[in-house]
């Protein structure tokens, strides 16, 4: 907030901020998750600017699917954008190397839809299924039971060509605004051939649209790839569950999580930004955080705004902390949390 003050104070940006108590503690004292006044304060807002979530006095998942993920589906984000860039001297490589990826993450869809659950043993079912694939040779009663007994758990994921093509249509016009010439698209069709077929069959289309080039990836390939030749990736489609995972890998090219921020995108509605990374409450008030994730978050919602002057001098600000070193202990400085943004936020000011 203080970097966003910084850049208010030297551009043409201007804000009104409405902070929101959304989080565990409200949760562990009124039960309340996100609310539908939350939802419709949220709604009269240009953008969000979210903070970290996680919480080890609330069971996993809870804070992540009541309020992260919700607010992603109530606001239709479709799109989490994470870029993976070369902070040097930060990236772990042996060769220095200039990469600069953007990935674009499919946010409402896959198997992260909560399309899931039990049968058999002491949960039951009402459900029928029949499953016949390698170990599994399974019919299921009237009752949901199991006929061999066992107990089972079972995630679905699932893709819809309206999603798919939207999220296409909007991986090729980003392409084509960044200059780039193909798109690479992530999946693991060999195994998951119906979900990811059809979202091939269908970025085929779009690329054809487009006139752009597009590149497959096997998501195993892919991880491999990236350790080895960043630098031959430029905007990356990747479906919900592998994009998770995958951007988590490139925030440790680039520095570790405390380095990377995201933007939660609905192109014709109110987008959120964060930093990728949790709430490490194993450092909470310590003093010993790394701010430069939710700075670069702060810069990706300037940028979406229509303020890119402004979210560069957030950017040249980042770069020459990290040149003259200082920085929080995560990354080799002796700054804490509240210093290292303070000192970004002077260099803000001294760029006008």
């Amino acid at each position: 907030m203080e970097v966003l003050d910084a850049v208010s104070e030297i551009s043409s940006f201007q804000y009104d901020a409405e902070f929101m108590d959304i989080g565990s503690d409200r949760y562990l004292a009124t039960g309340e998750l996100l609310t539908e006044q939350d939802i419709a304060t949220m709604r009269s807002k240009d953008a969000v600017y979210f903070g970290a979530i996680g919480d080890p006095r609330v069971k996993p998942g809870i804070m992540e699917q009541g309020v992260l993920l919700k607010m992603r589906a109530v606001f239709d984000q479709y799109i989490n954008l994470r870029p993976v860039t070369s902070w040097f001297p930060l990236v772990p490589l042996k060769r220095e190397v200039d990469f600069d990826i953007h990935f674009l993450r499919e946010n409402t869809e896959d198997f992260y839809m909560g399309a899931g659950g039990y049968f058999g043993g002491d949960h039951g079912s009402d459900a029928r299924i029949s499953i016949s694939r390698g170990m599994y040779d399974l019919e299921m009663n009237l009752n949901g039971v199991p006929s061999n007994g066992d107990e089972f758990a079972f995630e679905i994921g699932l893709l819809s060509r309206k999603g798919v093509e939207r999220f296409a249509d909007y991986a090729f016009r980003y392409a084509v605004d960044r200059g780039d010439s193909k798109v690479t698209l992530v999946d693991k069709a060999n195994v998951c051939t119906h979900v990811y077929g059809m979202q091939r069959e269908i970025f085929q289309e779009k690329a054809a649209e487009y006139g752009l080039d597009l590149e497959f990836m096997f998501v195993d390939a892919m991880a491999m790839a990236m350790i080895v030749r960043p630098e031959t990736f430029g905007t990356v489609a990747v479906p919900n569950l592998f994009g998770d995972i995958l951007t988590d890998l490139g925030a440790q090219l680039q520095g570790g999580l405390g380095m990377g921020g995201s933007g939660n995108i609905n192109p014709n509605g109110v987008s959120m930004f964060e930093p990728i990374h949790g709430s490490a409450p194993d450092i909470a008030g310590q003093g010993k955080a790394n701010p430069i994730a939710a700075i670069l978050a702060a810069q990706m919602l300037l940028e979406n705004q229509g303020y890119a002057r402004e979210g560069r001098l957030i950017h040249d600000a980042v770069r020459r902390s990290l040149d003259d070193g200082m920085t929080t202990p995560d990354l080799g400085g002796r700054l804490t949390t509240s210093e290292a943004g303070r000192h970004i936020a002077d260099l803000v000011r001294s760029s006008n």
